[in-house]
């Protein structure tokens, strides 16, 4: 399934900063906490939070791919790159994963939340372990994270991005336990942007709703914006 719709296309990261009067020097020295980093939308919002001079904390599954992604965020200017490889399906592992953010860059200013997963290998997708491992990773981890960084995005008067997708507003054949998950995951989001306003807490969140296409077309997506918008300053500053 390439492309069924575009709903989503370019409602990622850059949602947050669409507005014209965005200032790219906004994000230098940012302390930016990204899960999903290795491949992807995650990678690409990576290597852009880098050129911004972002201190970054990657996360993801797998440490070979992070490797490589953290040498490219170097490359690319960030002034701080660390990594940690972790699995969301452990309960125990968002803690880790806050944790080392803190500790290494002394707080944050973004929680950008990208990372998904799909049932293991050999698991049933609509059996109860299948599904439970999928909320795990889905849902819960996301909670897990945003609970345990709050504190830190409250001081910093941060901002929290949740991708998600169109699959949690409108459900698709042979994907009810996912489905499920990100239908969810926007309702918790959505009462917890209520409720931090309400409360008067300065948390920004963004809910980024990918629409049904492939995330190696969204990362194309993300990267032909911000070209866009990387000429536009360019252009900006010569006149």
């Amino acid at each position: 399934m390439k492309v069924l719709l575009l709903t989503g296309l370019g409602a990622l990261f850059f949602t947050y900063y669409w507005a014209d009067n965005f200032d790219p020097a906004s994000l230098q020295g940012a302390r930016v906490l990204l899960t999903g980093a290795s491949a992807g939308v995650g990678e690409e919002l990576a290597y852009h939070y880098a050129r911004l001079g972002s201190h970054l904390v990657l996360t993801a599954h797998t440490e070979a791919f992070l490797q490589k992604v953290v040498g490219n965020c170097r490359k690319l200017g960030a002034p701080k790159v660390f990594f940690i490889a972790a699995d969301m399906a452990s309960r125990e592992v968002p803690e880790l994963v806050v944790q080392f953010a803190l500790d290494k860059l002394g707080g944050l200013d973004y929680l950008v939340l990208n990372h998904l997963g799909a049932a293991p290998a050999g698991t049933r997708a609509h059996s109860a372990p299948g599904t439970r491992w999928l909320m795990q990773v889905n849902l819960l981890s996301y909670v897990q994270l945003t609970s345990l960084a709050l504190p830190s995005l409250t001081d910093s008067k941060g901002s929290l991005v949740v991708v998600s997708s169109l699959l949690g507003r409108v459900p698709a054949s042979f994907s009810s336990p996912y489905s499920a998950a990100k239908f969810a995951l926007d309702s918790f989001f959505g009462a917890l942007q209520r409720e931090l306003r309400v409360q008067d807490v300065n948390v920004a969140i963004t809910r980024c709703v990918l629409g049904l296409q492939d995330r190696a077309s969204a990362k194309e997506g993300v990267r032909a914006w911000f070209v866009r918008q990387e000429l536009n300053v360019t252009a900006t500053a010569a006149a």
